[in-house]
């Protein structure tokens, strides 16, 4: 029962994240006849030969994706990518019959893109964390990916900005640009959307005080530290290096301890995206 009642969940989010994803690209994209790098965007430049709305060539070109992705990855493509690839269009079609021929909200298509990037982001960010997708691209870049030894994310690019290329058979030089530079940002800003609130710190700390940086982390932050044993360059003598794995708040406080302790520690810091542990009881 457990079990059904988060899959019904999980479709319910889905059903969510991809009704924001339509409505960005119908109330966003097909005004301004944007080409920002998906099958929605190709469905738009298609638009102007194929006397079919944008909804109907959305449909066509995911199911012939998925009738690809079957023939050649079989089992990989489950029934999220079936149901949010057939939804999208649904939800398009639906948009077109309650605000046929909607003008642009911005009325100024840069303006259109900015705000399109950050709703679809989010719907975005939704699928992406429900191991979900809209499909469309992703069976193109999977295919770059098997046959030309593409990386899956240069495959993810390069589709993208074909797409974002087509544009120049419809549009002027503004439309074209706008696209092209929608598609770089859309990956910017949904890795910020994915990434941006569960991002870590990852703090690397010499200190001649590293007992009393150790308590702090560990009795202070309740957090966990690796202590490693190193050799500086300069003159070959062992030193310990604590590496700790804080949040925001915990990176704050911790850099303030580390300013009244010893101000003379040398501290480097990265971004990590994820981090998977169990934490440690302490005894």
């Amino acid at each position: 029962m457990k079990k059904y009642r988060k899959a019904i969940n999980e479709f319910i989010m889905i059903t969510i994240g991809t009704t924001i994803i339509a409505a960005a690209v119908y109330f966003f994209l097909v005004p301004s006849h944007l080409s920002i790098g998906s099958i929605s965007g190709l469905a738009i430049v298609l638009s102007n030969f194929i006397p079919l709305p944008v909804s109907a060539i959305t449909m066509i070109l995911n199911v012939v994706l998925l009738i690809i992705g079957f023939l050649f990855f079989g089992k990989e493509f489950g029934t999220k990518t079936i149901y949010t690839s057939i939804l999208l269009p649904a939800l398009l079609a639906l948009f077109e019959h309650i605000a046929p021929n909607n003008p642009s909200i911005m009325q100024d298509p840069f303006l259109d893109m900015i705000c399109y990037l950050f709703i679809v982001s989010l719907g975005l960010a939704i699928l992406f964390n429900l191991n979900a997708s809209s499909g469309g691209l992703d069976i193109v870049a999977k295919l770059l990916n098997k046959f030309l030894h593409m990386e899956l994310g240069t495959a993810i690019s390069v589709s993208g900005m074909i797409v974002a290329l087509s544009s120049a058979l419809v549009s002027d030089v503004k439309i074209v640009v706008l696209s092209i530079l929608g598609t770089y940002l859309n990956g910017i800003i949904l890795d910020r959307f994915i990434f941006g609130f569960t991002i870590k710190k990852r703090v690397c700390i010499l200190s001649e005080k590293d007992e009393e940086i150790r308590d702090f982390i560990i009795n202070e932050l309740h957090s966990g530290a690796t202590a490693y044993e190193v050799v500086g360059a300069y003159n070959m003598e062992p030193r310990r290096e604590i590496v700790a794995i804080v949040d925001k708040h915990e990176y704050m406080k911790l850099i303030g301890f580390l300013e009244k302790v010893d101000s003379n520690a040398f501290i480097t810091v990265y971004d990590v995206s994820k981090a998977m542990y169990r934490p440690k009881a302490l005894k």
